[in-house]
């Protein structure tokens, strides 16, 4: 099993969400975050004074999967979440050693 953690520009999620959807990703977890890569943030102007930004909102979702489906699932988010402008995001894939349902007990590739 794989864990695929997004790093994507939050007016993408629903484009990816959906995208997921129709691949047959079943649940998912989001979450705010803030952060920079190359990006570095930038400057803003409030009330007549500039304040620069280091962190930027992004979004991070967080994919529990087969490993079979670990290609299509990097596709689909590619493929909604590029914009082609810097900062559109990352995508990490890790091993999960184990999974367990808190409700009813089940590990392993039943529990997800």
């Amino acid at each position: 099993m794989k864990m695929i953690t997004a790093i994507i520009k939050p007016f993408k999620l629903d484009d990816v969400r959906e995208a997921l959807s129709e691949i047959g990703i079943q649940g998912l977890t989001v979450s705010e975050v803030k952060g920079y890569g190359r990006q570095k943030g930038h400057a803003e102007l409030y009330r007549g004074a500039e304040y620069v930004v280091d962190f930027l909102p992004k979004i991070k979702i967080e994919i529990g999967v087969y490993e079979d489906r670990v290609e299509s699932v990097i596709e689909a988010i590619i493929r909604t979440a590029n914009t082609g402008k810097i900062g559109d995001g990352k995508i990490f894939v890790t091993n999960v050693e184990q999974v367990i349902r808190i409700r009813t007990g089940e590990t392993g590739e039943d529990a997800l």
